[in-house]
């Protein structure tokens, strides 16, 4: 049961809610910016191909071996947290509690946690 729920946290938000990411940074930049509290900066188009990246490995590593789900837990992880450390920076310093800036916590913190506890849980690392 654990292996499905890895499988899926990797499809879904690992995959294409980083996949749809992507395409609020890009394509929808101005408004996506407006709802984290943000200027519209070239950066945020970055941020944008990063999420590309990591949601197609995200949908591929579903289909490879587990070291695949290892690299793609690192990796998202790393972008993850310390995303949600710059949102909880903003929070504190800037008073920024736009609702991009706030209610993103939840996937930034609460999909490396449940990864990682699957992952530890079923002795894949």
């Amino acid at each position: 049961m654990e292996i499905l729920a890895i499988l899926w946290l990797l499809y879904l938000p690992m995959g294409w809610m980083f996949l749809a990411s992507g395409v609020m940074h890009t394509i929808f930049a101005k408004s996506t910016a407006k709802n984290i509290g943000w200027e519209t900066s070239p950066f945020q188009h970055e941020v944008g191909y990063v999420c590309f990246g990591l949601g197609i490995a995200g949908v591929i590593s579903v289909h490879l071996s587990q070291d695949a789900w290892i690299v793609m837990a690192i990796v998202s992880s790393c972008f993850l947290v310390l995303a949600g450390l710059n949102h909880v920076k903003e929070i504190i310093r800037d008073k920024n509690f736009a609702p991009g800036n706030t209610l993103i916590l939840v996937s930034d913190f609460g999909v490396p946690i449940s990864i990682w506890a699957l992952l530890l849980n079923t002795g894949t690392v």
